[in-house]
């Protein structure tokens, strides 16, 4: 089994590095079947985010923001694919700061994106597979530094929200109280 914090990716006398399980669900439980599923993977994000070019300009769109045009089930059925990287990328054995990035990545993508239209023109920009494989390559490259960038935004995501939750809190305490001294003030109905 795979100690916690271990490498994504190691090297064994002079061989190139590759990524690899050190153990768990991976039947193949080898270099080339980690590196197999990698390229599945990298396929798979390539197919979602950047497999249809838009004639007359440089970008790309991929199926993600075609079916994501679809009301309710587009967006359902790109998350699920999306999910499905992230939760392959697990099983490999990234870092959990990793993993918490990606489900960021797709998370965003997700509440945009349901935003009907001006959410598939962000989720053609934001292609969020294409970051999550790009931090799943930076792990298996340099797996500290793909660790400490992750946590850093995983922090600030929580921070973030965090705040967004302390001023919901304090916005719905002041119309609470605000009613309340409406209900019960002088002047308000209940002050005769």
């Amino acid at each position: 089994m795979k100690a916690p914090g271990a490498p994504l990716a190691t090297r064994y006398r002079g061989e190139p590095r590759t990524p690899r399980i050190e153990g768990g669900e991976d039947v193949h439980n080898d270099a080339q079947g980690s590196a197999g599923r990698l390229k599945r993977l990298d396929g798979l994000a390539y197919l979602l985010d950047n497999s249809i070019p838009i004639p007359g300009t440089g970008a790309r769109v991929g199926l993600d923001a075609v079916i994501g045009l679809v009301p309710g089930i587009g967006d359902v059925a790109g998350t699920a694919m999306s999910a499905y990287i992230v939760m392959q990328s697990a099983r490999m054995g990234a870092p959990a700061s990793v993993v918490a990035r990606m489900v960021l990545n797709v998370g965003v993508e997700t509440v945009v994106g349901s935003i009907p239209f001006l959410g598939d023109l962000f989720d053609a920009g934001w292609k969020a597979n294409a970051r999550n494989m790009k931090l799943l390559h930076a792990t298996a490259e340099q797996p500290g530094a793909a660790r400490r960038s992750s946590r850093a935004v995983v922090f600030g995501a929580g921070l973030a929200l965090l705040l967004i939750l302390a001023v919901i809190g304090v916005v719905a305490f002041a119309v609470v109280r605000a009613m309340w001294y409406w209900l019960t003030g002088p002047g308000g109905p209940g002050g005769w």
